[in-house]
Formats: C-alpha cells, structure tokens, sequence
C-alpha cells in the first residue's frame, strides 16, 4: 500500500510538472500580437499576459524552477517506491532510473512541449494565474539563486539568468525553417536582420577607392555627364582631396535647374548646388546607420575613420544587401571573359586577368600590382574608370564600355587597335 501511494503521488508530481512544462513552453513561444488579438475579442487574462511577456525571462525562470522540483520529487517518490516493494536496493534504484528516464522524456520532454507549441496562445492564458501566483511567491528564491550560480560560474553572469528566451529567437527561426513554416531564403533573411547589430558600417561600405566623385568647381554640364556616365544619382563633392567632403550633389537637381535655367549648366558650379554631406564614423553599427539616415532623410553617408579621413561611403541600397543580398539589375547579363568582335577589336570582361589580357593582344603587361583589366584601367588612370574612360596599351586601346551591378562598377572593356579606332593619343577619364 505504501508503495502505491507513492506511485500515486509520483504521477501526481509528474502531471503538475508536465502542465508546467507546456505553460513554460507556451510563454516562451507565444507572440504579442496574438495575446493582443484575444484582447480585443475581450479576453480578461490577456492583459496579465501581455504584462509577463513585457518581463518574460522572470515568469520563465520560475516555471523553470517549480518544474525542476517536481521532477526531482517524482524521481524520488518513485525511487522510495521501489525500495519498498523490493528489498533489492540496486534493483529498486535501476527500476526507478529506467521508469523515470522514460516517464520524463515521454511525458514532460515530448508531450508537454509539443502541446505548449501547438497551443501557445490558449495555454498562456490558461495558465497566466498560476504563473502569476508561483512568480509572486517564489520569484525572491529564483533570484537569489540565480546570483548564487552566477557567483560561482566563472565568468560574467546573466543577471536575468541562463534562461531568459530573448536569446532563443534565432534558435525558433531554425525550427520554423525545419518545420517548413517559412522558407530558406526567409530565414537567411531574418537572420540577416539580426546580423546588422554586429555588422560595421566599414563592412559593407563602397571604399574610397571605388568612390566616384566630382570636384566643387565643376560645371553642372560636367556633372550631369558624370552623372550619366557614371549611373550614379548622387555624388560626393570634394573640396582640396577626396578626404575634403564638402557636399553632395544630386543628378535630380541639376536637372531641374537646368531645365528652368538653360545658361546655368555652363555658368553655374557644382557648389551652387550641393547639399550638406552627412558624416558618421566607419565604426557605426549598420542598424542604427539606418537609424540615422532614415532619421537625416537622407540616401547617402560619407564615413570617415579614426584619423578624421574618408574610409568610404554607404547608400540605403548598401544595407539593403546585407539583408536581401546581391542586388542586380536588368542590365546585368552575364557574358563570356573574351568575345571577339573582329581581327582587330575584343569585348572583355573587367574581371579578365591581366596576362590573358597580354595573351590576347600579344603585348607584354608590366607587373603593376593589380591582377584585373578594370584594376589595370583604374592603375592607368589613377581614378576610379567610368564608362568611356580609356588608356593605351601598346597599339591598343583600352575602354570601359559599361557598367553593372547596382554600384555601377564597369562590367566589360572593349580592347581595340589604336590604328583601327583613328586613336592617336592617350586620353584621360574627366
């Protein structure tokens, strides 16, 4: 009879445990906006669970605790309950390992978890008394030995414990990504997201090598050709040097004062029309760059190191990418590295090594430390090419044709004989 009692009070343990569980689980995996909807059809409990879930890490680490305890209570219950039906005490201890591991992995590890998740909602606010009742009384425990793990964990601690479900958000976008709820590209994307609080702003800024700029004494004519040229919309405005940012001039601007004002395209400068640049150092994190630029209203931001010089410069699409990915366009075709137009002329891709390059017209290239024919253009030029941009090689010409990709970076080179092109002299890119 004793024994039975104690089965008896076992399962009871294991039963409470269980519903704990799934109200553990329920809690950690219940959306606001759903909590938010049951409140509009006029659930009472559903103000009292939107008030745990503002602190949900505490209401946890108590479910947790009472969980622990009856689980350890039914082990010990179980244990006392085979010593008294045998008088064997290895046999008893071995009977209750066995029936507790699987009573727990069934029970508590897989049905009560299972039925938290699928009925997250329902069970929150079923549960939301309880929870709220165990949290007043024993929350002062929960803490104090939280600090007493925390004292000797070497290491910083968590002040709201190990447990807290903040932490977890990654973890249940796997799950949704496993259980197909949503699909692979989704789940990189949120993680992405989630990235941008670790990522710099030096990460995925376009370097000061690859900037195109104009100089402020510029005619708008002359911007307005870089602008078209270059199929940039806005660009740097620099003063003395490139690390000299003095504003920022839009191709929409020109346009509209050159088309209320036709003579203003060759009288006017470019600092007649620039905007203010906006600045912020390299070593912003890229969420609250965002931030600051939807903040600025502004699409654009120079970034500028340590020593008070620019790193670089990022636009709204540049954030866009590390969320979304490679952003192309419909001009963006992929081609082969060398097609042959004639005996005497080539189109090439910028990405073309510079000795196929030299294989392919037959001249000797000096090692000038790039490996790239658009490194070899932008070396020659001493500035970043743009479409037209050209220099000679040899008897050869070597012109940037056109540009791809969303940066505009020059996608293929048209190679021809200087003879054949009625080229006599090499030209520099404005």
């Amino acid at each position: 009879m004793t024994s039975t009692l104690l089965f008896i009070l076992a399962a009871i343990c294991v039963v409470i445990s269980g519903i704990f569980v799934a109200a553990e689980t329920a809690l950690a995996r219940v959306s606001k906006t759903g909590i938010e909807q049951a409140k509009r059809k006029g659930n009472r409990k559903a103000d009292r669970v939107l008030h745990m879930l503002e602190d949900r890490a505490r209401y946890v680490n108590v479910l947790l605790f009472v969980n622990l305890t009856l689980s350890t209570l039914s082990v010990v219950l179980v244990a006392a309950g085979f010593l008294f039906a045998t008088p064997e005490i290895p046999v008893a201890l071995a009977l209750a390992s066995v029936v507790m591991v699987f009573v727990g992995y069934i029970i508590l590890g897989v049905a009560a978890q299972t039925i938290g998740r699928q009925r997250a909602e329902r069970i929150a606010l079923l549960m939301a008394g309880p929870t709220a009742g165990l949290t007043l009384i024993l929350n002062p425990l929960t803490r104090l030995l939280i600090l007493v793990g925390n004292a000797i964990t070497p290491g910083k601690g968590f002040r709201e414990g190990p447990f807290a479900t903040q932490a977890e958000l990654r973890e249940l976008v796997d799950l949704a990504g496993a259980d197909l709820v949503i699909e692979d590209d989704e789940r990189a994307m949120i993680h992405s997201v989630f990235e941008l609080g670790d990522t710099v702003a030096r990460e995925v800024m376009v370097p000061r090598t690859e900037m195109v700029w104009i100089e402020q004494h510029k005619t708008l004519r002359q911007a307005m050709s870089l602008g078209l040229r270059s199929g940039y919309s806005r660009i740097p405005v620099i003063g003395e040097s490139v690390d000299d940012i003095v504003g920022v001039i839009y191709v929409k601007d020109i346009a509209g004062r050159v088309f209320e004002h036709h003579e203003a395209e060759t009288s006017e400068r470019v600092s007649d029309l620039m905007r203010p640049a906006f600045m912020v150092p390299d070593s912003r994190p890229v969420d609250e760059l965002l931030s600051d630029m939807q903040s600025a209203r502004t699409h654009l931001v120079v970034l500028v190191d340590e020593y008070g010089g620019t790193a670089g410069m990022v636009t709204i699409e540049d954030v866009l990418e590390e969320i979304v990915g490679d952003i192309s366009d419909e001009f963006d075709v992929a081609g082969p590295d060398i097609e042959k137009i004639s005996d005497h002329e080539y189109r090439i891709s910028s990405r073309l090594h510079i000795d196929d390059l030299a294989e392919l017209i037959g001249e000797e290239i000096e090692d000038e430390g790039v490996d790239t024919a658009a490194g070899l253009l932008a070396k020659r030029l001493g500035i970043v090419p743009i479409p037209g941009a050209h220099v000679r090689i040899s008897d050869w010409i070597l012109t940037a044709e056109s540009a791809a990709g969303r940066r505009h970076r020059i996608g293929t080179l048209l190679v021809a004989r200087d003879e054949y092109l009625g080229k006599n002299e090499e030209s520099e890119n404005e």
